[in-house]
């Protein structure tokens, strides 16, 4: 039921209830509140005969045929009585006077006249029991005639909904205050677009040259890329309609509810051209034909089907432009893809540094920033985010000032946000055994030290001990360019940093742990891709032995495995080899940097999150960041000057259990070597 729907019911409802009450107010409620007397005093002390004989009474009036109002001297309320008959009134009267007269007390003689003069109002009993009769009875029947034309008028938007099934729900909006200019990021997909813009603008100076323009944009890119973004942009630039619908809103549980809005929708674009039709998500009704799953009466190939006939019936000169909105290309129906349809393919990419940096300042407009904000240094910390994931670290940044009251959004927010985004908000009043804190430490540790000293890794921007989401920790590493391809030496070096918190585990603790579940699904995953789809596998050599990850069930639910069992156990064995010959690099390298590894706890256990700076400081090295605004310097307030020496000398001391423990496996390789 719609609220305005249910807003009239309940007025209608209010207002039957106030008349009702107002009925029962007149039709139950005794007169003026009169007090009953008697007619002679068999009923009480008060009877219209002591009040008249007493002299009390200043008039009489008969209501009806056997009631009367009596008025007293003085007396605002009065009385009321019922008499034996409206004739017999006048006869007692005269009467009550005689026998006042008959006393012979003084003064009797004057109150029997003016007994005598009382006077004597009679109503049309008539007409009153006329109105009392008829009155109750036409309100009623107002009111069950009200009650029946709500009831007609209900079951008639019924009705209309029921006529009104198959027309399109799709949004029309005019005037949208989108432009080019708040779409930052993609300067070469706003070229493509450009041309629709101009064309809807001035489709003459296309049509003279024998021009014709794509009828169908389909923008392809993963979520939150701006897609829906670009479309609402195109429609402001062009000052035109905007129709937009998803996919999934065609689709009904009826047969051929789905075509029918697709005719109601292009009819209404051409009563509005120029227009743009937007379909967001049109992977939900566009995807490809006899998969064998649901058969060819399936209703979302009839809506296909529709939609097909509908983009390609236009006249030469419409000027309807159809954009649709997928992160699923591959599913598409092939023709839906064809020139003359979706003609023009336009990919939304994952935004470079140039163009979050772009982002950052269209989403930084309506808020406050402190001069120390530099969205270079944000834009290369955001590697592989997308502008929705931009949009929300910076609202996040903006919750996260308001919360403490300040005015400013500063780098240190931002900084959190963008952990807060990527795992969790922290969780510093998690109660945290020092067992667990001491794996965490050296297991972070292990991560960072890795990546710091190999060669392909990304520099290490932050450790931390601190819990976030489902982590009891974590290292981010921050790469210093955007590149699309990875060679082998890096895939390699990555799988080592994360196996290496399993290998610092393994050195220290003499023991390992379920914390590296992750990290060891990552590398076996890396690991797989490796052999089998990118062929980097010495053994098996140049051969693609995956399949696709995206499987679409109606396209791919037959396709079997092209490969022996004989390469599948070969496949196994040269990932476990990959794996086993990182996990050694990683044991040899911490083994090494034992110092550094124990310094690094050390710190941890101080501060809880370390920063690039602090990391270079306990190698020996200068901070070499050129922007210095993801130091600890802005992070904490403060700048570590910390040296290696310095960090070693800082060592936590062991205990002699600890100190029996590492000597007792360097004892066990003094042995193998000797032997």
């Amino acid at each position: 039921m719609k609220p305005s729907t249910r807003r009239t019911i309940i007025i209608v409802a209010v207002i039957l209830l106030v008349i009702v009450a107002i009925i029962l107010a007149y039709t139950l409620t005794s007169p003026k509140e009169l007090r009953y007397a008697g007619y002679t005093g068999e009923k009480g002390d008060v009877s219209l005969e002591s009040l008249v004989k007493e002299g009390r009474v200043e008039a009489l009036s008969v209501d009806g045929t056997y009631s009367v109002n009596i008025k007293i001297k003085g007396d605002g309320k009065g009385y009321y009585a019922n008499v034996p008959a409206r004739a017999v009134l006048s006869e007692d009267l005269e009467k009550w006077a005689e026998e006042v007269e008959s006393s012979g007390t003084e003064g009797s003689a004057e109150l029997a006249n003016a007994i005598r003069t009382i006077p004597i109002s009679y109503n049309d009993p008539s007409k009153g029991s006329l109105l009392s009769s008829l009155l109750v009875p036409i309100i009623l029947y107002a009111i069950l005639f009200i009650v029946f034309i709500i009831i007609l008028r209900k079951s008639a938007g019924m009705n209309n909904q029921a006529m009104n099934f198959g027309k399109t729900s799709a949004n029309q909006v005019r005037d949208i205050k989108v432009r080019f200019s708040d779409v930052a990021g993609a300067e070469e997909e706003k070229q493509e677009l450009q041309e629709i813009v101009d064309f809807l603008k001035y489709p003459k100076k296309y049509t003279e040259i024998g021009a014709r323009i794509p009828r169908g944009v389909l923008l392809v890119g993963p979520p939150g890329t701006g897609k829906t973004l670009f479309a609402k942009a195109v429609a402001g630039e062009a000052n035109v309609p905007f129709f937009s619908i998803s996919g999934s809103d065609f689709v009904e549980m009826f047969v051929g509810v789905g075509a029918s809005r697709v005719r109601d929708l292009f009819e209404q674009a051409k009563k509005n051209m120029p227009c743009i039709i937007f379909i967001d998500e049109i992977d939900a009704v566009g995807r490809q034909r006899g998969a064998g799953l649901g058969g060819g009466n399936d209703e979302r190939e009839q809506t296909l089907n529709q939609l097909l006939v509908q983009m390609d019936g236009f006249e030469a000169s419409s000027s309807i432009i159809v954009m649709a909105a997928t992160n699923r290309a591959d599913i598409l129906d092939p023709a839906l893809m064809r020139p003359g349809r979706f003609d023009r393919q336009i990919y939304v990419n994952i935004p470079d540094v140039k163009g979050r940096e772009e982002i950052f300042k269209v989403h930084a407009r309506n808020k406050p920033l402190a001069a120390e904000v530099n969205f270079k240094s944000l834009a290369r910390l955001t590697s592989g985010f997308t502008g929705a994931d931009i949009e929300n670290i910076l609202n996040e940044a903006a919750i996260l000032t308001a919360r403490d009251n300040r005015k400013l959004i500063s780098m240190k927010d931002i900084s959190e946000a963008i952990n807060k985004v990527m795992a969790g908000p922290a969780k510093k009043s998690r109660l945290v055994t020092e067992t667990d804190k001491r794996i965490t430490a050296y297991h972070e540790s292990g991560h960072a030290i890795v990546a710091k000293l190999m060669k392909h890794c990304d520099c290490v921007h932050e450790v931390s001990i601190i819990p976030r989401g489902m982590a009891a920790g974590y290292t981010i590493t921050l790469p210093e360019t955007d590149d699309n391809h990875q060679t082998k030496g890096k895939l390699l070096d990555n799988i080592a940093m994360l196996l290496a918190g399993r290998a610092a585990e393994e050195i220290v603790i003499q023991d390992v742990s379920t914390g590296a579940s992750n990290d060891l699904q990552r590398a076996s995953k890396l690991a797989r891709k490796m052999v089998t789809e990118w062929g980097m596998s010495d053994t098996l050599g140049n051969m693609y032995l995956g399949a696709s990850e995206e499987v679409f069930l109606g396209r791919d639910y037959q396709t079997q495995l092209n490969y022996s069992d004989e390469v599948a156990a070969k496949i196994d064995a040269e990932i476990k080899s990959i794996l086993d010959q990182q996990y050694a690099v990683a044991l040899k390298i911490l083994r090494e940097h034992r110092d550094i590894m124990d310094a690094m706890v050390k710190l941890l256990y101080e501060k809880e999150t370390i920063y690039e700076d602090e990391i270079d400081a306990l190698f020996g090295e200068d901070s070499s960041d050129d922007n210095g605004l993801f130091s600890s310097k802005v992070n904490r307030g403060e700048k570590s000057d910390l040296t290696k020496t310095e960090a070693v000398k800082q060592l936590p001391a062991k205990s002699s259990d600890e100190a029996e423990e590492e000597a007792k496996p360097a004892e066990d390789a003094a042995d193998g070597e000797d032997k």
